[in-house]
């Protein structure tokens, strides 16, 4: 990716059915934003298939609630892969991992990982892999709350998870709790893997709404957390510590997206009285928010400030529509989700076509994408106009 100056590094997401949605997601699009190069595999599975997630998050029941989330497509097969060729090995949480942790293969594949010192990075239920995999005894971790009993029998020295957000780091081992933890787990896997993150604690803000794309608000937000941005998302008529609903939209093979109830996420600061000059960069995620907020005022005064200004923008999917709505695309070059062309061209844009779904483009300030499939080159050409970069 342009944001990076790296000898290439080159890492393994084991996936399985029924993983974590974001615990996936995250780190496998952040990680190639800042030019690593990540394989998905699953046991059984080839180049192609695909492993359904789900969303795991807080309720009001005595433990957590789960839903189907997007359909996560692999990119490399399992059977062909060859473990000595990889700098560093991800394991995200959710049900796969206990079917997994059964799994000779996927047990022997961890184990020589850990034999040869390279970075293993595990989170939420994932670390039951590890303990079957019986690399724990003696070894400081973390994971979900409810995995305490079976990690200490695998003689693990546990560490109290006292906040969801809990990050562990001993040696090459990083185990975290659960998604809440993605900045620091992600970033002490750069640094695990030999890089070194400059141009960082820029001050970045999110444009939110209810029922923005899932993916297109927490894997920008929590990529650039993880390297060492300060990060606020915002909503209309929301404060800081509310919730904005989110939506999963995924491509299941018809006419147009599916949708289905995404995680719920916490705002971090308050939008009322805020100071636009005090950020240097803004993110608008997709989805079906921007209609809404397209027809807010304050929103498109907002977006005029940070144009005006020639601070970097960065919108995806559907966000192109509150670009249009605030009369700042004229005379710019844009992408955007192929059905909001419409939008983008009577603004007095010049449309780019994403071919394919997961191309972007730069015009001057100005960073637009298609979809949640462009994130890596999304973010990493929003790193190169902040001047961040992750070097190896």
């Amino acid at each position: 990716m342009a944001s990076s100056k790296s000898v290439n590094k080159s890492v393994l997401l084991l996936c399985g059915d029924f993983m974590e949605d974001w615990e996936a997601m995250v780190p496998f699009q952040a990680l190639q934003a800042y030019g690593v190069s990540v394989d998905a595999v699953c046991p059984g599975k080839k180049t192609g298939d695909i492993c359904p997630t789900v969303v795991q998050q807080g309720s009001v029941y005595q433990t957590y609630s789960e839903s189907r989330g997007h359909n996560f497509v692999l990119n490399a097969t399992f059977d062909d892969i060859e473990a000595d060729k990889y700098d560093g090995l991800l394991i995200p949480g959710g049900r796969a991992a206990e079917y997994q942790a059964m799994d000779k293969s996927v047990q022997e594949l961890v184990n020589s990982f850990s034999k040869s010192g390279k970075p293993i990075a595990a989170i939420c239920h994932g670390q039951l892999i590890l303990a079957a995999a019986d690399i724990l005894r003696g070894r400081k971790c973390t994971a979900y709350p409810t995995l305490k009993p079976v990690l200490i029998s695998a003689g693990a020295h546990w560490i109290e998870a006292d906040t969801l957000a809990k990050c562990t780091a001993d040696g090459n081992l990083i185990t975290g709790a659960t998604y809440n933890a993605h900045p620091e787990y992600i970033r002490h896997f750069i640094k695990a893997l030999g890089g070194t993150i400059t141009g960082s604690n820029k001050k970045i803000l999110f444009l939110c709404g209810d029922y923005m794309e899932d993916y297109e608000v927490v894997v920008p937000f929590q990529a650039l957390q993880a390297i060492d941005c300060n990060v606020d998302a915002v909503c209309p008529k929301k404060g800081a510590g509310d919730i904005c609903a989110t939506a999963v939209h995924d491509f299941e093979g018809d006419q147009t997206y599916s949708e289905k109830p995404g995680h719920l996420f916490k705002l971090t600061a308050t939008y009322e009285g805020l100071d636009a000059s005090s950020y240097d960069a803004l993110v608008i995620p997709g989805g079906r928010a921007p209609e809404y907020l397209a027809l807010d005022e304050t929103v498109l005064k907002l977006v005029k400030e940070f144009m005006e200004a020639r601070k970097p923008v960065a919108s995806i999917c559907h966000g192109q529509q509150i670009l249009s709505a605030a009369g700042v695309l004229k005379g710019k070059k844009c992408t955007a989700y192929p059905a909001v062309k419409l939008n983008v061209v009577l603004a007095g844009a010049t449309w780019l076509e994403p071919d394919p779904i997961s191309r972007c483009y730069t015009d001057e300030n100005l960073v637009t994408g298609a979809a949640w499939p462009a994130h890596p080159d999304f973010i990493s050409q929003l790193m190169s106009l902040l001047n961040i970069h992750v070097s190896f």
